[in-house]
């Protein structure tokens, strides 16, 4: 078997860096390519320790996944249902799955996560139909859902079920607590269920200013996927139920789906860690404090467009076309759309601020060359 690495494609991760890269700034130490890059919580990884001392039942029976379910529940002052999962996708499918039944279908918009980055594992283990509206800036309309309405009843038709949104979305916007409540009522007042994606929720939270009673319980959101592996975590999301009586097939179909972890102590002492003092809004806000100084340091840069002020912890950006793959070489990131070259920068709370001024250098450094 050969040695040689297989040689990446433009724009991919790789060890290689241009010809003209010697005289280039320093890359900096942290990736801007997503908060998945980031490392773990010391305190979550001092947890993990904590938690392989001596045994514990499996698949949940256990005393840290029974006391991360009443922090949860202390959280949203409410008698949640949580589940641990063992990822994103997997308690997206769990939770949506779990309030389906075969004829029935999702609504999301086109960009949301379940539509475009889970590689169709809603269609292919929950069996349903996934049917997208245009987003508006990342986000979904109530109104979006009338067409949809028109099914029920026909037995030729999905019919339509549970709304899956995304907060913060993945274009970087927010819904405010209003729009969540207006989305829910609408979809309430017509026999359908809420979804939230919440997989950066910490960082919506802390931009917000709000709590989840106030943007998740109090608006009616039925389940949600609380996602803590952007925010500091190692592995591992939970599925909270809002209302218990939905989560009555819930176990049995994490089961079925593979995210039923057996050793699911080590998810909730991860929870824990992150609950404790607040040790996950902290992290939010310090990630999405990161975006506002990359944003500035980026904004005054010839090239360079932004696109508007971050909400969250992400900066979108038009760069030159041609000066993407030189700068994805010196310090990796991900593409947005090409046909517009507009690319995504994320922070994360292990982003430091040494790390946005040596990514900014960079940044000017290699459009220079292509001005």
């Amino acid at each position: 078997m050969s040695d040689e690495k297989p040689e990446a494609k433009p724009g991919q991760p790789s060890d290689r860096r241009s010809d003209q890269s010697n005289d280039l700034p320093p890359a900096p130490v942290g990736s801007f390519a997503s908060d998945n890059a980031a490392g773990v919580s010391p305190e979550v990884l001092e947890a993990l320790v904590a938690a392989n001392h001596g045994p514990a039942l499996a698949y949940g029976d256990d005393d840290w996944t029974r006391r991360a379910e009443a922090a949860w529940q202390e959280r949203f002052d409410a008698p949640v249902v949580a589940l641990p999962c063992w990822g994103g996708t997997g308690a997206n499918v769990v939770g949506i799955a779990s309030v389906l039944r075969g004829w029935e279908g999702v609504i999301a918009t086109d960009t949301a996560h379940v539509v475009v980055d889970e590689c169709g594992a809603l269609s292919r283990f929950a069996g349903t139909q996934v049917s997208t509206v245009p987003h508006h800036d990342g986000r979904l309309d109530p109104d979006d859902l009338e067409p949809f309405l028109h099914w029920q009843g026909s037995e030729h038709h999905v019919q339509p079920r549970v709304v899956s949104i995304t907060q913060a979305t993945e274009m970087g916007t927010l819904y405010t607590v209003d729009q969540i409540g207006e989305i829910c009522d609408r979809a309430h007042s017509a026999g359908l269920l809420v979804h939230l994606d919440g997989a950066r929720i910490a960082n919506a939270l802390v931009a917000t200013g709000s709590d989840l009673p106030t943007m998740i319980r109090d608006t009616g959101v039925d389940v949600m996927t609380v996602g803590l592996t952007k925010d500091g975590a190692m592995y591992g999301e939970t599925v909270v139920h809002l209302r218990p009586e939905l989560a009555e097939h819930a176990r049995f179909v994490r089961k079925q789906a593979g995210q039923l972890p057996s050793k699911a102590r080590f998810v909730a002492a991860q929870v824990l860690a992150l609950l404790t003092d607040d040790l996950w809004l902290r992290n939010a806000r310090h990630a999405n404090e990161m975006a506002q100084l990359l944003a500035g340091a980026v904004g005054g840069i010839d090239g360079v467009t932004t696109q508007g002020e971050p909400e969250v912890n992400a900066v979108f950006a038009q760069l030159p076309a041609a000066a993407i793959v030189p700068l994805q070489e010196w310090s990796f990131f991900w593409e947005w759309d090409l046909t517009q070259s507009l690319v995504r920068w994320m922070t994360s709370f292990a982003t430091t601020p040494d790390d946005v001024e040596r990514f900014a250098a960079g940044v000017d450094a290699i459009l220079a060359r292509h001005r």
